[in-house]
C-alpha cells in the first residue's frame, strides 16, 4: 500500500486527528492560556463557508476558541490540513527537495500558497539546536562555499564589458557565502554569512564544535586561529592535488562536508534554480533537517515527516514582513 495512501493525506478529520496526536500526546492544550485541563469540544460547528470547523475546541478558562492549528505554521492557512501532511511529506522524501511550482501542479494550490507554505515548512525543520558538536573520540570537519549572486549593487563592468568579481581572502565578492560544519557519521550545521572573513569563521567553529574533538579543514587560513583550540587538528592542501591524508590512526579530509555541499548545490541549481538572499538560510534548514535524519541515522521517509511535524509548534511566519527585518 502507497504510503500517500494514508487516511490523514485525504481526510481532513483524519488529518486533524493525526496532528493532534503528534503536538496534543497528553491531551489538548490551551494556545491561549496553557490550560490543559477541562476544555470543550465543539462538534459539527459549521464557518461562514458553511463547511464543517474540524477539530474545534473553547477553553473553560479563558472561554477562548481554537484548533490545533493555533500557534503553529499552519495557523490562518486557508490551505487544508491535509495538504499540509502531504506538503510536508513530499518535501522531507525528496532527497533534493520539491520546487514550490511542483507543489503548485501536485497540490492543486496556487503557486503564492506553495511557495508560502514550502518556506513555513522549512522554518518547522530549523534546528535551533546549541549543543557544541563532536566531543571526545569524534571528529568534525568544516569548510566554507560560495553560492548563487550575493544581493545588493551588479558587480562593477570592466573595460572588456565583463564584471569585475574579485576574488580575496573572503571569497568571491559577488556570491553569497556559506559555513558548514558536519560532525562524520553524524549532523551537519550551516550557515549563511555576510563575509566568509576569518574573524566570522572563527566564531561560528568556537561556538559550534567541542574542543575535545578532531577537527579537519583544507588549506585555507580562515581556521589558522581556530586549530590550536581542539585535541587533534590537521588540513588537506587540495592546491597541491592532496585530498586524504593518513597520519597514524587519523584519516583527514573534508570529502564528508564536500559531499553534503554537492547534494546542496545539485539541489539548488536543478531544483530550485532561483533563491532570494534573504531565504537562503531556510534553504539551508532543509537541506540540514534532511541530512541530519536520514536513513543511514536511522530515520525512514516516515519518521522524517513526523519530526518535521513536531517542530510545527510555536513557529509563525508572516507573508508580509518588515523592510528593515533581515
Amino acid at each position: 500500500m502507497s504510503v500517500l495512501s494514508r487516511p490523514y493525506f485525504h481526510d481532513e478529520a483524519a488529518a486533524f486527528a493525526h496532528v493532534e496526536s503528534v503536538l496534543w500526546p497528553q491531551g489538548a492544550t490551551c494556545p491561549h492560556c496553557g490550560n490543559c485541563g477541562k476544555i470543550y469540544d465543539l462538534k459539527d460547528v459549521v464557518g461562514k463557508t458553511g463547511k464543517v470547523r474540524h477539530g474545534l475546541r473553547k477553553c473553560a478558562e479563558c472561554r477562548k476558541q481554537f484548533t490545533v492549528r493555533v500557534g503553529t505554521i499552519f495557523e490562518s492557512s486557508h490551505i487544508p490540513l491535509h495538504k499540509w501532511l502531504q506538503a510536508i511529506h513530499l518535501m522531507t522524501s525528496s532527497k533534493k527537495g520539491i520546487s514550490s511550482n511542483q507543489l503548485h501542479r501536485v497540490l492543486e494550490i496556487t503557486l503564492k500558497s506553495a511557495w508560502f507554505l514550502s518556506h513555513r515548512i522549512r522554518e518547522a525543520m530549523r534546528s535551533g539546536e546549541f549543543i557544541p558538536m563532536g566531543g571526545a573520540g569524534s571528529t568534525v570537519e568544516a569548510d566554507e562555499t560560495y553560492f548563487g549572486k550575493k544581493g545588493g549593487p551588479a558587480p562593477t563592468k570592466t573595460t572588456s564589458g565583463k564584471p569585475f568579481t574579485k576574488g580575496g581572502k573572503n571569497g568571491p565578492s559577488n556570491k553569497r557565502a556559506i559555513v558548514s560544519l558536519v560532525e562524520r557519521g553524524g549532523k551537519v550545521r550551516s550557515f549563511h554569512v555576510d563575509r566568509a572573513d576569518q574573524a566570522t569563521v572563527t566564531a561560528i567553529v568556537r561556538g559550534n564544535i567541542n574542543a575535545e574533538s578532531a577537527f579537519y579543514t583544507d588549506e585555507s587560513k580562515l581556521y589558522h586561529k581556530v586549530r590550536g583550540d581542539f585535541a587533534v587538528s590537521g588540513s588537506v592542501k587540495h592546491s597541491a592535488d592532496e585530498y586524504v591524508r593518513y597520519e597514524g590512526d587519523a584519516v583527514i579530509h573534508t570529502n564528508t562536508v564536500e559531499g553534503f555541499y554537492s547534494v546542496f548545490k545539485r539541489g539548488m541549481k536543478g531544483v530550485y534554480q532561483h533563491c532570494g538572499e534573504r531565504h537562503l538560510h531556510r534553504y539551508l534548514a532543509e537541506f540540514d533537517f534532511r541530512y541530519n535524519n536520514r536513513i543511514r541515522l536511522g530515520c525512514d521517509d516516515s519518521e522524517r515527516a513526523l519530526r518535521t511535524l513536531e517542530g510545527v509548534k510555536g513557529r509563525r511566519l508572516k507573508y508580509a514582513r518588515p523592510s528593515a527585518e533581515a
